[in-house]
């Protein structure tokens, strides 16, 4: 095949490693022809570009695909993306995020291209927007869905939202898990005492772990707001925040004017190689974002070995389950995220157990191999679709002649 992924950004993100993935594994392992088209990475998040050059994956930088709705940069990158496209001839165009998904959708279903395909990595559209942004965003997302031929959910919770609202129905959905590779997190402990021992942790403290872009709907203040409790009952508790963004300051300062600085590590922007090392020297990992399809965090964690304690939104409860792999709280919840810290550093047999099932239910199911392997089945059965559809066209013309 010829498959042309379109996104963004690639910056350090959970969609963009899934999109990366997916390339260099269509590239080894299927030998397709792949082009990867995106538009400049920029930003405190840190860049893929480096590695996707490193693995080979043909690349296609357009500068006016840009995040930000920008009438002149849009029209000007739609137009760029056809050029590119069609020089490509791609069989496949697979897009990702809202406005690649949104101008590469437009610009394969314009150009005839026998297979659209569209993932949605979370809600495209959420409560925390104003109701005009909302609207907006929800009528693109329609006008979209009708412009591609099917439409994969990284987590149930997107598929069950946009059925609801009607944004496409259930048949042109197919749930995938975003995919990553898996045997390093199941091998992390190595670096447990390296790790711990590098960022001042003693074997004695209970580390509760962020992984995060410092951004708005992360949830970040939530951790700062339920910590200041918790250190009231267990001393021996410490918080690290893995990610960079532009509320770094922000966030340091808060910790800074509530006195908990001896309590808090900001590690900073880290390459996704390094997380399951990070991973390693936390004892539970912490999830408080407003707004994911299904945060690539909380797999990883489990798989891992550590229980996850996450706010119910979008995909988390199809891996956080109460009790089992963790606990499930309601968004922004601070007083029992509290209670539940103070809970698993009291009882660390059962984060312990909690931890073990959730590294027994989902190692083998977000292997990125086993990702790609049903993102192309969905290539497959589409264009076999409309290699059945244009056949029977054929034979209806050829009945009309006679």
């Amino acid at each position: 095949m010829r498959v042309a992924h379109v996104i963004t950004r690639l910056i350090l993100g959970g969609a963009q490693e899934n999109t990366l993935f997916n390339c260099e594994d269509l590239l080894r392992h299927y030998g397709d022809e792949v082009l990867l088209i995106t538009g400049p990475a920029v930003g405190p998040e840190g860049s893929l570009l480096e590695r996707a050059e490193r693995s080979g994956v043909p690349l296609a930088v357009i500068p006016a695909l840009q995040r930000a709705i920008h009438p002149w940069h849009d029209w000007r990158a739609s137009g760029q993306l056809k050029r590119v496209l069609r020089e490509f001839r791609p069989d496949v165009v697979h897009t990702h995020s809202a406005k690649g998904g949104l101008l590469g959708r437009a610009a394969a279903w314009r150009l005839g291209v026998p297979a659209v395909i569209h993932t949605v990595h979370g809600a495209p559209y959420y409560p925390y927007q104003s109701k005009l942004a909302q609207k907006f965003i929800y009528v693109c997302e329609r006008w979209a869905a009708k412009r591609c031929d099917a439409l994969i959910s990284v987590a149930d919770a997107m598929t069950e939202m946009l059925v609801r609202d009607g944004v496409a129905p259930r048949e042109k959905f197919t749930t995938i898990y975003s995919g990553m590779e898996v045997d390093p997190f199941l091998h992390g402990e190595q670096h447990r005492q390296r790790m711990r021992a590098e960022l001042g942790f003693g074997s004695e403290v209970f580390v509760i772990g962020k992984i995060a872009r410092l951004f708005h709907l992360k949830g970040h203040e939530f951790v700062i707001a339920a910590a200041k409790q918790v250190v009231k009952l267990r001393s021996d508790v410490r918080f690290l925040f893995v990610g960079d963004g532009i509320l770094r300051e922000q966030l340091e300062r808060e910790v800074r004017d509530a006195g908990l600085s001896a309590y808090f590590h900001f590690a900073g922007l880290v390459p996704p190689e390094q997380i399951p090392a990070y991973l390693s020297a936390m004892d539970a990992l912490v999830h408080t974002s407003l707004r994911e399809g299904l945060a690539r965090a909380l797999p990883q964690a489990l798989i891992s070995g550590k229980p996850a304690l996450s706010y119910d939104i979008d995909g988390a409860r199809e891996v956080v389950i109460t009790d089992e792999t963790g606990i499930l709280l309601p968004p922004q919840e601070v007083d029992g995220l509290a209670a539940a810290i103070v809970r698993l550093a009291a009882n660390r047999d059962e984060a312990a157990r909690m931890g073990a099932e959730g590294r027994r239910r989902f190692a083998d199911v977000f292997r990125h191999e086993r990702m790609t392997e049903r993102i192309r089945s969905v290539y497959e059965r589409v264009l076999d679709s409309k290699d059945v559809e244009r056949k029977a066209q054929s034979r209806a013309g050829d009945a009309l002649l006679l």
